[in-house]
């Protein structure tokens, strides 16, 4: 079935107020049965599970983890990054909202298999209004003694886009301006206060009781060679039913944007928010998987009445306005192309300026500083793949 709940489960189900509710449906039962293996143990399942990073990048949970425990330090962090400002996703704060019990579980078999004490969950701004939840579930699974001595604390972030970057998150956290970081070290070698520190998304900690609880290899099961398990979808554009979809990876992606959320009269669909990538409608069986192009789990469907330069245009406003402006690539590189951009929906493109974004997307993706600034040329280098005449059409003279 290309639908499943392992993320989702408890959503609709429980009351995401009252942790009696959670132990019904084996809540903290994964913490327990964690806390009588070894960490290695822990690690060993989450690697057989196939379990990778939920939040865009894909990287592998367990060897993670495992970079994390074996890093010297008798300090260390765990972190959740619940800055879910990618656009077009939702998918974390509904997570959230219905479920906040199986993310403090999740981070606190993090902290336990890592070998840290302090773990921190960096809300993104615009979901303030979740505080109270979070603190009421982080509260009543201390007072019930299901942390036991592991401390959560809650960092609301200030509205920067940037911030969803990992070593931004970071920078943030320490109290300074939330700018990416030159790596190497990694987190996991020095992190927060250069301690060695986990970061992982929501959905990915979600995943992760039920791993524990269910074996790596029931998990393993689900999915493809390299995309195990499930993926939640954020789906919005012009569909008919928008919302947040659990798919087991490897599902074709016709079946999610037609067949669940009503999509009809498609022009293209962009995978992954802003920085993600853009397929026209012919590429609509293209599997969800890593091996394609996952991202953040955005999906935004465009009917064939949209404007493609306009699209392209927008997104690249966004992007520009939010880099920190470290990075000159990223930093300049954006600027020229929004410029560009404008100049093509104008009408008033020159021929050559194609061949220049090309070159400059390449240049943007080698040489910035973080992901902004590597992924953001995604969408005038897809668009220009398969939608070149649109860009054809707005050259000046014709």
């Amino acid at each position: 079935m290309p639908q499943a709940k392992i993320v989702l489960k408890n959503c609709g189900i429980i009351d995401p107020k009252d942790i009696n509710t959670y132990r019904t449906k084996d809540g903290f039962k994964a913490l327990d049965k964690a806390r009588g293996m070894t960490a290695a143990g822990v690690i060993n399942e989450i690697k057989t599970s196939g379990l990778r990073g939920r939040g865009g990048a894909g990287f592998p949970c367990g060897v993670k983890w495992e970079g994390a425990r074996n890093s010297p330090g008798d300090e260390k962090y765990v972190i959740c990054n619940a800055d879910e400002g990618e656009v077009g996703t939702f998918k974390d704060r509904y997570i959230i909202q219905n479920d906040p019990f199986s993310l403090v579980e999740g981070l606190a078999i993090a902290g336990y298999t890592v070998g840290a004490r302090q773990g921190y969950i960096y809300l993104r701004a615009e979901y303030s209004y979740l505080l109270g939840l979070l603190r009421g579930a982080i509260d009543q699974a201390q007072e019930a003694g299901y942390l036991d001595g592991f401390n959560i604390a809650i960092r609301l972030g200030a509205g920067a886009y940037i911030c969803g970057e990992e070593s931004a998150l970071m920078e943030s956290i320490e109290g300074k301006r939330g700018e990416s970081r030159y790596r190497p070290p990694f987190p996991t070698v020095a992190g927060l206060w250069q301690k060695p520190t986990t970061i992982n998304n929501v959905e990915t900690l979600m995943n992760v009781a039920q791993i524990v609880l269910n074996g790596g290899g029931w998990y393993a099961q689900m999915g493809t060679e390299r995309s195990k398990g499930t993926k939640v979808f954020s789906v919005s554009g012009d569909v008919a039913r928008p919302g947040v979809y659990e798919m087991v990876l490897g599902s074709p992606l016709r079946e999610l944007v037609e067949g669940l959320a009503g999509a009809k009269d498609i022009k293209m669909i962009q995978i992954g928010g802003a920085t993600g990538r853009i397929i026209p409608y012919d590429m609509i069986d293209t599997p969800l998987a890593f091996e394609s192009y996952l991202g953040a789990g955005a999906i935004t469907v465009y009917n064939k009445s949209r404007d493609v330069l306009d699209i392209v245009g927008r997104t690249m406003e966004f992007l520009a306005e939010e880099s920190c402006g470290k990075c000159t690539p990223c930093r300049q590189g954006m600027e020229w192309m929004v410029e560009v951009l404008g100049r093509f929906h104008r009408g008033e493109g020159l021929a050559r300026d194609i061949g220049y974004m090309e070159v400059l997307a390449d240049t943007m993706a080698l040489s910035s500083l973080c992901g902004l600034g590597q992924a953001a040329p995604f969408a005038v280098v897809d668009t220009l793949k398969y939608f070149r005449s649109d860009y054809e059409k707005g050259i000046s003279g014709k």
